[in-house]
């Protein structure tokens, strides 16, 4: 098969073309392998290499909705037993897990061919992607652009034709991002509704969730089904759907009421190409028959940013503190931002902690009381298009971060840069592109990024939905009326 042949098709159609023997899994896995040696060079998208266990699997009958379609893996999280998980940073060296996570059980019993996984910024902390271990991810739409984050390598893959899915996860808008930016469909499911074990109860305290990045709406829809329900010891096990996603997805969402904005919730600028994206998109929606008015929920964003960062916060010092025991490194292979983030960690008690996480409740019942009078929630998933490569953290803030670390603990530089009103400044300067995607984390509900505009420079934009708790339904039937109504499938990265 060629590549011409291969990109024709999502995740289903290439399975059912291994079913119906038109082509085998082997062959399918060498297009992918080739496509790979293309462009991957060009984009840096795939790190970690499994060629040697996908042959082994491409040979062997395997079942499932996507049996021999091939796959990659995001580089945390998605654990695959004997290959190392990196999360992008030279401290965590070569460990590699003795068991494979559910996630990645799942992904395997759905009958895909894992050959590689998929590069991600340092534990997974920024939306783009450039750790220090493996270098720059691209965006195959523009080289010079990012693909997002955290999930930037699995969305590059994607875009790029390597695979037509790929693994992903969403801590604060690691899938929705990356899929906004590379011209994808990207579905974060509520909180619980994918197993992060069996190592793990809940990441970022349920903030985080596992899922797939695709070209398709019914791939999506699909994996989710294969994806869904608790593991063994899981911490709480959310209502399973009322019938299959894939079949809900084709029928017809009805007529929904469906609030919106283009204003950001921190007060930062939001670029016009993004306000067009969402204003065009509103419009499609009233031509589809549905109610589309603005209207906000009553939360405060900047508060929402502050809960956001000190959940960052300490789970950067956790993870930070957990690699070290493990492996021995030191805090200096850590990168320079992640070991700012861990030490204002470190300045947090227990207290503090508990303190902000608790508001996530406020701001979930806030959002339940929206969703009395709408159905949906409207916005960009980006303030700005895709940003370049290269240009986070300016020279200037990295020279007056170094003797801060110097300092250390002991001194409490943490507690003094908290108060210092530092925070704040991070709130604006780190989710200043991205301030759009942190409500679903902390509410637990889904959202997805749908592909609908492109810039006059060529660049995707995604505009997101945000659902009640539990209606990845409703999401995939509006998102499967909107892929009819404006279909994107065939829009192509240049590369």
């Amino acid at each position: 098969m060629n590549f011409s042949e291969y990109v024709q098709h999502d995740a289903l159609g290439l399975a059912a073309l291994v079913q119906r023997r038109e082509v085998s899994a082997a062959e399918l896995l060498e297009a992918a392998l080739q496509r790979c040696a293309e462009v991957n060079p060009k984009i840096n998208a795939l790190t970690i290499p499994m060629t040697a266990q996908a042959r082994a699997r491409s040979s062997e009958s395997v079942s499932g909705p996507f049996a021999g379609v091939p796959f990659l893996i995001k580089d945390i999280g998605q654990h695959y037993a004997g290959v190392p998980t990196t999360q992008g940073s030279r401290a965590t060296r070569e460990h590699a897990p003795a068991e494979h996570a559910e996630v990645t059980r799942r992904f395997l019993a759905a009958g895909v061919t894992i050959f590689g996984k998929t590069s991600t910024p340092e534990l997974a902390l920024k939306g783009v992607t450039e750790p220090a271990r493996f270098g720059i991810c691209r965006n195959p739409w523009n080289l010079d652009r990012t693909p997002g984050g955290s999930s930037g390598g699995a969305a590059a893959a994607v875009a790029a034709g390597i695979v037509p899915m790929a693994g992903a996860s969403d801590g604060g808008g690691s899938i929705r991002i990356p899929a906004a930016c590379c011209g994808l469909f990207g579905l974060r499911p509520s909180r619980g509704r994918v197993p992060a074990g069996p190592t793990q109860g809940e990441i970022w305290d349920g903030a985080s969730s596992e899922h797939v990045l695709t070209r398709s709406v019914r791939d999506s829809a699909a994996m989710l089904d294969a994806l869904q329900g608790a593991d063994v010891g899981a911490p709480f096990v959310i209502a399973p759907p009322h019938e299959p996603y894939r079949d809900a997805m084709q029928r017809a969402p009805g007529r929904l009421r469906i609030g919106y904005t283009t204003r950001s919730p921190i007060g930062t600028p939001v670029d016009a190409e993004c306000v067009a994206a969402i204003e065009d998109t509103a419009r499609l929606l009233r031509d589809l028959g549905h109610s589309v008015d603005a209207a906000e929920p009553q939360i405060d964003g900047m508060q929402l940013a502050r809960a956001y960062l000190h959940m960052y916060f300490g789970q950067t010092a956790a993870t930070l503190a957990q690699i070290r025991a493990q492996t021995g490194a030191s805090a200096s292979e850590f990168e320079l931002e992640t070991r700012v983030l861990a030490l204002l960690g470190d300045s947090l008690s227990a207290g503090e902690y508990v303190a902000w996480r608790g508001q996530w409740n406020d701001f979930a019942r806030a959002l339940g009381r929206y969703f009395q009078s709408w159905d949906l929630y409207l916005t960009p998933v980006l303030a700005t298009p895709p940003i370049a490569v290269g240009g986070q953290l300016p020279a200037w803030q990295r020279l007056a971060l170094k003797p801060l670390l110097a300092m250390g603990a002991s001194l409490g530089v943490g507690a003094l840069l908290r108060r210092s009103g530092l925070v704040e400044e991070m709130a604006v300067d780190s989710l200043r592109h991205v301030p759009f995607t942190q409500l679903s984390n902390l509410t637990g509900t889904p959202s997805m990024s749908v592909p609908l505009h492109w810039t006059q420079d060529g660049l995707p934009l995604g505009t997101q939905f945000i659902a009640p708790f539990g209606r990845e339904d409703r999401l995939l039937q509006l998102a499967a009326q909107l892929e009819q109504a404006r279909p994107w499938f065939d829009k192509r990265a240049p590369l």
